[in-house]
């Protein structure tokens, strides 16, 4: 594949007009108008969802995604407001201010802000590498925990129920769910209902677009039946018209106050990107580029900021539609962005008598395909130590809620603690000769030394400051393994780089083992190995026993002269 143009990487847009043809146009214009189906009344319930006013979302899904589009490196990326984003925004927000305030709205755009210039900073930085110290396992731990506590959160509305807002969500939500007398029935039957209609419609006629067509029917439904005035929730007023673009406000206390959530915002947001363009390139065999889709979502934040709203992301239900509907450029994008535009100009009347638990059965079941408990079984059966850390990730997010911010901190101090763990504890193998000729774990596999003068030790990892210890360990463990150790050959192919702290380590073996009449061998060193200890000037010392390729290179030039010196000290000698 040819190299991408340097105008292209700074500014992906301009390769769109290669990819277009009748077929290609017809396809995103088809992709863009589905797609901009589902994220209309997405939009509205996901901003219910970060306890924002409804016009919040529309404006989310406006602006945000034509600049996610313009930018970033994935085409058919659909972004703006999605759940885990939302629920982040309202739960770092609620502390601070009050919902249906203008100083809530502020600490979203400011939050929104904040988010975008992290994300723009790693990727302009090309820092995107640091994202990935978020293992797979936390990750997974926070997203169900997070899915499961939005599902529970959508419980109330669904069902017409009251719920307060305090530092202990499941206490909140055990007494709204306990007080069964003041369930609303009219909001219930909606609630229910459009749940069980979009269940059905999934199932019979997936082809059709079901969230539309639900949300359509029932605000028809609404208006007929007097629902407002039966007492129930509608969505209300929407302003009609564009989002005044003003500059957010920015007051350091705040700023000090929502950096971490900001933080973390940018870090979940990312691995909902990386996770959709991974799958989306895998499928069209297009190359992505996780430092400019960094770029590409934070300034599509920071657009989000100027036109008043919350942060976006990449929404993997939207982007993988997008993909199935026929979109091979950023245009799709373009187009969604004009139908939400049709809709801010000129129907948001029509949307006043939607019910409030109909978004949040639109909410649940978007969701609930989130959830996916069995992947924390996997991490378990992969490693005790990544099942423990999904776990105590899940329990967290659950502890913490609302706080779910803290959750997936807890995680990445976990993920880290396990990284340096286990670089800590690299695996050290004393090795024999198998019957394939290789030499290979010995205690795995029943073998024997190869020479009672002989011990062979592989280190499968990088001799620095964090293993160095380790690896002085293994050494003194192996000139123990038998009587009359002579040598311990060190298999080293696996390790691939050295420090300060494991030169200084291997010198000082050198002398305990000379000291002690036994001499220490290497091979398979690599380069990069054999530069750092030419340029300490250990290799000097190292050399005459240090540059064979192989073990069976290595015995075969180091065992004579073991059975020469048994000889000459009138110890029987040994034939391997």
């Amino acid at each position: 594949m040819p190299p991408v143009p340097l105008h292209e990487r700074l500014l992906p847009f301009l390769a769109w007009p290669r990819q277009w043809s009748g077929a290609t146009l017809r396809g995103d214009l088809l992709a863009g108008i589905t797609v901009a189906l589902v994220l209309l009344p997405q939009s509205l319930a996901y901003a219910q969802l970060g306890s924002l006013p409804p016009h919040i979302g529309l404006y989310a899904a406006l602006l945000p995604a034509v600049v996610g589009a313009l930018f970033g490196s994935c085409a058919q990326l659909s972004t703006g407001p999605v759940a885990l984003t939302a629920l982040l925004t309202g739960a770092s927000i609620l502390p601070l201010a009050h919902p249906d305030t203008p100083e809530f709205v502020a600490l979203a755009v400011l939050l929104a802000l904040l988010s975008g210039l992290i994300q723009l900073a790693l990727g302009a930085l090309r820092l995107g590498w640091l994202l990935n110290l978020l293992s797979h396992p936390v990750l997974m731990g926070f997203i169900n925990a997070a899915a499961l506590i939005i599902c529970l959160s959508q419980l109330p509305p669904l069902l017409g129920l009251a719920m307060s807002r305090s530092d202990q969500f499941l206490a909140d939500l055990a007494t709204a769910l306990g007080d069964a007398a003041a369930l609303h029935a009219p909001s219930a039957l909606f609630g229910l209902g459009a749940l069980a209609a979009l269940l059905a419609l999934r199932r019979f006629a997936p082809r059709l677009p079901d969230i539309l067509l639900v949300v359509g029917g029932a605000t028809l439904l609404s208006a007929l039946s007097g629902f407002e005035a039966a007492g129930g929730r509608v969505v209300g007023a929407i302003p009609a018209g564009l989002p005044a673009f003003v500059l957010p406000t920015v007051d350091l206390n705040a700023v000090a106050a929502l950096l971490p959530a900001a933080f973390v915002i940018a870090l979940v947001s990312f691995m909902e990107v990386t996770s959709s363009a991974r799958l989306i390139s895998g499928r069209t065999r297009q190359p992505w580029n996780h430092n400019q889709e960094l770029i590409g979502q934070g300034l599509a934040k920071l657009a989000s900021a100027l036109s008043g709203s919350m942060p976006v992301s990449a929404s993997f239900s939207r982007s993988a539609l997008n993909h199935a509907s026929g979109a091979r450029s950023g245009l799709s994008s373009l187009v969604t962005a004009a139908v939400v535009l049709l809709a801010l100009l000129y129907f948001t009347p029509l949307l006043w008598h939607l019910p409030v638990p109909v978004l949040a059965a639109v909410i649940v079941l978007a969701v609930a395909n989130l959830i996916d408990f069995g992947a924390l079984g996997r991490a378990w059966r992969a490693s005790r130590d990544d099942g423990l850390a999904a776990a105590l990730t899940f329990a967290a997010t659950l502890a913490f809620a609302p706080n779910i911010q803290n959750g997936i901190l807890t995680g990445l101090l976990l993920s880290l603690a396990l990284m340096l763990y286990r670089g800590m504890k690299p695996r050290i193998a004393l090795l024999g000769l198998h019957p394939d000729g290789t030499y290979r774990d010995l205690e795995r596999f029943g073998l024997a030394h190869p020479h009672p003068n002989a011990v062979i030790l592989r280190f499968d990892s990088p001799l620095t400051f964090v293993t160095a210890a380790t690896f002085e360990e293994g050494m003194l463990r192996a000139v123990r393994a038998q009587p009359e150790v002579r040598v311990v050959l060190v298999s080293g192919a696996g390790i691939n780089d050295i420090d300060a702290t494991g030169l200084h380590t291997l010198n000082g073996l050198l002398e305990r083992l000379r000291t002690q009449h036994q001499r220490m061998a290497f091979c398979g060193l690599k380069k990069q190995v054999i530069d750092a200890l030419q340029r300490d000037g250990l290799w000097d010392r190292l050399a005459p026993e240090a540059a064979f390729r192989t073990e069976q290179q290595a015995l075969d030039a180091l065992l004579p002269t073991l059975d020469s010196e048994a000889t000459r000290s009138c110890i029987p000698a040994h034939r391997y």
